[in-house]
């Protein structure tokens, strides 16, 4: 927690604003009840009626600068921890941004989302009741303790009594909560999880009538939650009655004991009434200090969760070069080889091969064979283990990322769209594109029809991950947003699948005629897709197995003349 209160520092003027009005607000809080004893012992008891219109004036406006100082520092400590929260979130956001997919596969989305969103808000409350209570509590512990002692000395001994059986009791309801507010947190994490995957995946729920069996999954989450947050609730229950009942006998005991002390004349009812108040300064303050240790330990796994993020180091170290002007869309692996974390094998291995301008390079294999890993290397979403590639000449672990990916213009295999118009998606892809430009990209991919059907045309508003299409739709326009972006070398990965064979091949003819100055690279299912291709690599348990064009590997490559065999039968064999 004291690590990630650095990010308090740009607000340092607000935060010392809040410690001064807070002494202040203590201070008066402190000095009225020995006004008003006063004016019992003096004004009352003597009738000196000029003396408590004196004193109560003093009073009022003694309080009425508490009330203004507190309310204002209680504004100060919103706005800053408010701000403290932002930028911790932006700071966590960045981090994640800079995250490869293996970082992704260790923490899990669901458990991103809880970090970023519920454990920062705790940290942001606990903020907030720090620099309310945390300053507060102390001050007005040790203040009252002074000013109830300079009261009476005789009478604060009950203090000694009462004391240490408040603390024992806070001590015990905070070393039961701890591990509770930690569990907490890490089943919020689970019912995220749980939610994400119904929400995500309704359709094939439904579709395996799965409903009640998904229903029973969240049930077990959210009654795991709900009995641990219970367990913390009662323990909270439980703890408010014992420091009330502490408190009220406190004040019982202080009344007997000062009864007994004024009836020997050593104390006056006004000093009695003034400890009264005192005590309950006092007792309340440790009430204070109560609340912040139930808040702390489930701040400190939140902030325990929030490190982890900000600590975990990223396996790709960003480059610091910018890609050779001189040579344009040339791209070469070179005996490249990957594993991903704890598989037995490698994903790819010994891959070499090499693409220009104007060429057109296919990648086709089995389920698994390595090919949608290949682009993976390529956009530096991971990092090779093994050989090089190289972009114009130049390592791409030397280039800085957003230097390398601006080369590309990626079609991924699972188009996601995000919400917004259709202009706004395709935009996604170059800020500067025009309607015309967008018109002729939308033509292009074979969508502009769907579109210009529709009333709102461009400014038709897409659901959440274009759930408002169909796939082949979704397809199209991912690869519009690809077409305005204008890139040296466009990555498509199966993004032909969704389509019918007519449609497939007219946007592949269309796509000739856009893209000749560029580089290709297409991973493809169908043969029909790739066989046009200047070069086609067969890939088989992540090692190419064959390369060259289609009508060489039909007759040299066993694996692509199954390939072939499969999906267009014997005589395209002849």
């Amino acid at each position: 927690m004291i690590r990630l209160m650095r990010f308090l520092k740009p607000y340092w003027l607000e935060v010392v604003g809040v410690l001064i009005l807070t002494l202040f607000g203590v201070f008066s809080e402190l000095f009225l009840p020995r006004l008003m004893g006063n004016i019992v012992d003096r004004g009352i008891a003597t009738g000196d009626i000029n003396y408590i219109y004196r004193t109560g004036f003093l009073m009022l406006l003694i309080a009425v600068l508490g009330t203004i100082a507190t309310v204002y520092s209680r504004y100060l400590s919103a706005t800053s921890a408010s701000a403290y929260g932002r930028d911790l979130r932006g700071a966590v956001f960045a981090k994640v941004q800079d995250f490869t997919l293996n970082e992704f596969d260790k923490m899990g989305t669901s458990s991103m989302i809880t970090r970023t969103t519920n454990d920062i808000n705790q940290m942001q409350q606990v903020t907030i009741m720090s620099m309310r209570m945390m300053v507060r509590a102390p001050f007005m512990l040790i203040g009252g303790l002074i000013m109830a002692i300079t009261t009476n000395l005789e009478l604060s001994k009950v203090l000694l009594i009462a004391a240490p059986i408040l603390i024992g009791v806070i001590t015990l309801v905070g070393y039961k909560g701890f591990p509770l507010f930690k569990e907490i947190q890490k089943k919020i994490d689970g019912l995220n999880k749980v939610l994400r995957e119904e929400l995500t995946g309704i359709r094939v729920i439904r579709a395996f009538n799965k409903t009640s069996y998904e229903e029973k999954r969240f049930n077990v989450a959210n009654r795991s939650l709900t009995d641990t947050a219970l367990k913390v609730a009662r323990l909270m229950a439980l703890m408010m009655p014992l420091l009330s009942l502490i408190l009220n006998f406190t004040i019982i005991g202080v009344i007997w004991y000062g009864s007994g002390l004024i009836s020997r004349l050593d104390l006056e009812v006004g000093g009695l009434m003034a400890f009264i108040q005192y005590v309950s300064q006092i007792m309340f303050s440790l009430i204070m200090v109560s609340m912040i240790f139930v808040t702390i330990p489930r701040a400190s796994a939140s902030a325990t969760r929030i490190n982890e993020v900000l600590d975990l180091e990223t396996e790709i170290i960003d480059g610091t070069d910018f890609s050779n002007d001189k040579i344009k869309g040339e791209l070469e692996f070179r005996d490249v080889g990957f594993s991903y974390q704890g598989a037995e094998s490698p994903a790819v291995c010994n891959i070499s091969f090499k693409t220009s301008l104007g060429r057109t390079t296919a990648i086709i294999g089995g389920t698994g064979s390595g090919k949608t890993t290949l682009l993976n290397l390529i956009m530096r979403f991971y990092d090779v283990s093994e050989g090089e590639i190289l972009l114009n000449g130049e390592n791409i672990k030397d280039l800085k990322q957003e230097e390398l990916r601006k080369h590309f213009g990626l079609v991924s295999q699972k188009p996601l769209l995000f919400t917004g118009s259709i202009r706004d998606n395709i935009r996604f892809g170059n800020d500067d594109a025009t309607d015309d430009e967008i018109i002729e990209a939308l033509k292009i991919s074979q969508i502009y029809d769907f579109v210009k059907q529709n009333e709102k045309g461009l400014d038709y508003v897409l659901a959440q991950g274009g759930k408002n299409l169909s796939g082949g739709q979704k397809q199209r326009l991912s690869i519009a947003r690809a077409l305005v972006r204008k890139p040296e070398i466009y990555l498509f990965d199966d993004s032909f699948s969704a389509l019918d064979f007519k449609t497939d091949r007219m946007v592949r003819d269309n796509l000739k005629k856009v893209t000749e100055d560029s580089a290709i690279v297409i991973i493809a299912q169908r043969v029909s897709t790739i066989r046009d291709a200047d070069n086609i690599i067969v890939l088989d348990e992540g090692k190419i197995v064959g390369q060259g064009r289609h009508e060489d590997l039909v007759k040299n490559c066993d694996v692509y003349r199954e390939i072939v065999l499969s999906q267009l039968g014997e005589e395209a064999l002849k």
